[in-house]
C-alpha cells in the first residue's frame, strides 16, 4: 500500500501532482488548509484514477496540527507507507519589504519552511526505518533569482532550496532522495493577477508553463529513472534565468 503525501494538494501544482502520482499507480494523500469543495473534487479526480484518495486538513505550519492529522494517520495505518512526500505547501503575501507586515513575513515563512520541517521529520523518520523514499519540494525561481515584491516569499523558498540539499546529504545512505523543482511563471490561482501579456516577453518560451508541465518533473523526480539523482533543484521557467 504505497501512498504519495502532497502538502497544498487541493489545487494548482499541487492537485495537478496529485493527478501524475495517482496515473503513477500511488494511493493519494491531499493536505489542504481550507477549501473543503476543491479538495474534494481532487480526491474524487483521484478515486477516478482507480488509486485511494484520503484527505487530511491542516495547517502545516502548526506543528501540533500536523502532529495529530499527518502523525495519527500514520500511527493508525502500520500497514500503508509513505514512499513520497510532496512539499508543495506554500502561500504569498507579495509586498515591498519595508512595507510588509510583519505577520506577512512570518505566515509565508512559516508555511514553507517551518511547514517543510514539520512534515518532513515525521515523513522522513518512517523513510529512514524502511530504507527507501523519495522527497521532492517545490519551490520557486523567486527562491533563485529573488524578485522584488517577494522578499519573504523568496526567503522561504531559498530556504526550502538550503534545507532540500542538506537533507539529501543526510538520509542518502538509506535510499532517500531529496530534490527540488522550482516553477517559474505557471499558470494557477497564485499568478492570475498578473500581467501575463507583459511578463511573458521576458521569457524565452514566450509564454506561462501548465502545472502539468510542473508534475511531470515531480513524476520523473519519484520514479526509478532517478534513483541516482539527489540533493538537484530542476528549474521549471521555459528559459527563464536570473
Amino acid at each position: 500500500m504505497q501512498y504519495a503525501l502532497i502538502t497544498g494538494g487541493s489545487r494548482g501544482i499541487g492537485k495537478a501532482v496529485c493527478l501524475k502520482l495517482a496515473d503513477m499507480g500511488y494511493n493519494i494523500i491531499i493536505n489542504y488548509t481550507s477549501n473543503d469543495e476543491e479538495a474534494k473534487k481532487t480526491a474524487d479526480a483521484v478515486k477516478a484514477k482507480g488509486v485511494d484518495a484520503v484527505l487530511l486538513k491542516c495547517d502545516v505550519s502548526n506543528m501540533e496540527a500536523v502532529d495529530s492529522t499527518i502523525g495519527k494517520w500514520m500511527e493508525e495505518n502500520k500497514d500503508k507507507t509513505i514512499s513520497v512526500l510532496v512539499n508543495n505547501a506554500g502561500i504569498k503575501r507579495d509586498n515591498i519589504m519595508v512595507l510588509m507586515p510583519p505577520e506577512d513575513w512570518h505566515k509565508v515563512m512559516d508555511t514553507a519552511v517551518d511547514g517543510f520541517f514539520f512534515v518532513s521529520r515525521l515523513v522522513v523518520k518512517d523513510m529512514l526505518v524502511k530504507r527507501k523514499g523519495r522527497v521532492v519540494n517545490v519551490v520557486s525561481l523567486s527562491g533563485l533569482k529573488g524578485l522584488p515584491g517577494q522578499t519573504n516569499y523568496s526567503a522561504s523558498k531559498g530556504a526550502v532550496i538550503a534545507a532540500t540539499k542538506a537533507l539529501a546529504q543526510e538520509v542518502g545512505k538509506r535510499g532517500i532522495t531529496v530534490n527540488a523543482v522550482a516553477p517559474g511563471f505557471i499558470k494557477t490561482e497564485m499568478t492570475q493577477d498578473l500581467p501575463e501579456d507583459q511578463i511573458k516577453g521576458m521569457i524565452p518560451m514566450n509564454r506561462f508553463g501548465e502545472a502539468e508541465e510542473v508534475a511531470s518533473v515531480v513524476g520523473f523526480l519519484v520514479s526509478k529513472d532517478s534513483t541516482y539523482i539527489t540533493g538537484q533543484v530542476i528549474s521549471v521557467n521555459g528559459g527563464l534565468y536570473s
